[in-house]
């Protein structure tokens, strides 16, 4: 591995704006991490509210999400390049959310395989529309401009592995959870595993997928034996297995308080108005999708 003394910064045709690497820490050998701001994208963060990162190999380089605007996926290819020269092989994502994949166009001079799970191409194709035009609209021009949707050229369907050269990553495709194509990936070396939204710290979990179906999973999960989890939100931990517990309670007070409510016959009004959000001190940015994990609960247990 070839590293690089001084920091490299390049203009990005879509805006001219001269773009300097993410900061990112090393959390384990050759596992580096890009932790984004607990917050909605706007001006300021330009979409950089998810974690992002790279493993580097022998051989290659894999890239693991990369931000909501081509500018984070600019920013993140800069830190690629303060820390190695190897080729940047694969571009892997986590599942379909703006702030994990927007940044993928950002890789196109690289030639790399884009991987993500079997679904993740329909889902972008459903939503590219939508997701570009409310992007540019949060971020603005500057920072979005030429931001564009890259959908998978490796489809995941069952587990596989990538060699990055002497060193091996495994790509397992789980069950609909957070959303219909979550993808989990584990550096066997170091026994880091990236769980994209499948685990919220700090940030409030956001149901886009089925609530039984996530802690299906997250029942799955807990019993790996992981060094280190890199979830989509929040900070980096080595308390794996507690560090999900707070998201396990949450996402089970949702489904005991949703099923009494459509057990004593209530409408999805009474449960938008009177099962509260957890406190902001508990779970940052509750008051924005609370609610909607409560809709999203009520849509799916009502038909048990």
């Amino acid at each position: 591995m070839f590293v690089f003394c001084a920091l490299v910064m390049v203009r990005p045709p879509a805006h001219g704006e001269t773009v300097l690497p993410l900061k990112v820490a090393e959390i384990a050998q050759d596992v580096f991490v890009a932790q984004g701001a607990v917050a909605t994208a706007n001006p300021g963060n330009k979409g950089h509210i998810a974690n992002v990162g790279f493993i580097i190999g022998n051989k290659y380089v894999a890239v693991i999400d990369t931000g909501g605007s081509i500018h984070n996926g600019l920013r993140l290819r800069q830190a690629i390049r303060a820390k190695t020269d190897l080729p940047i092989r694969y571009v892997i994502n986590t599942h379909m959310h703006p702030d994990h994949v927007l940044g993928n166009a950002a890789f196109q001079p690289d030639q790399p395989d884009y991987v993500g799970h079997r679904n993740l191409t329909s889902a972008l194709g459903a939503r590219a529309e939508t997701y570009l035009k409310a992007g540019e609209a949060l971020i603005g021009k500057p920072g979005f401009a030429g931001t564009r949707i890259i959908t998978p050229t490796i489809p995941v369907s069952k587990a596989i592995e990538l060699d990055l050269g002497d060193r091996t990553i495994r790509l397992t495709p789980m069950k609909t959870a957070h959303t219909d194509n979550d993808l989990v990936i584990v550096d066997l070396q170091t026994r880091t595993a990236w769980l994209g939204d499948l685990l919220f710290v700090e940030h409030l979990p956001v149901i886009d997928g089925s609530l039984n179906g996530w802690l299906g999973v997250l029942e799955q999960l807990v019993t790996e034996r992981y060094a280190f989890v890199v979830p989509g939100h929040g900070k980096v931990s080595r308390h794996w297995p507690g560090i999900a517990e707070p998201q396990r309670d949450y996402l089970l007070q949702v489904q005991q308080k949703v099923r009494k409510f459509i057990a004593d016959g209530h409408t999805l009004a009474d449960a938008l108005s009177e099962i509260a959000p957890p406190d902001e001190t508990v779970w940052k940015l509750s008051p924005l999708f609370h609610r909607r994990n409560v809709s999203a609960a009520f849509a799916e247990l009502e038909w048990e």
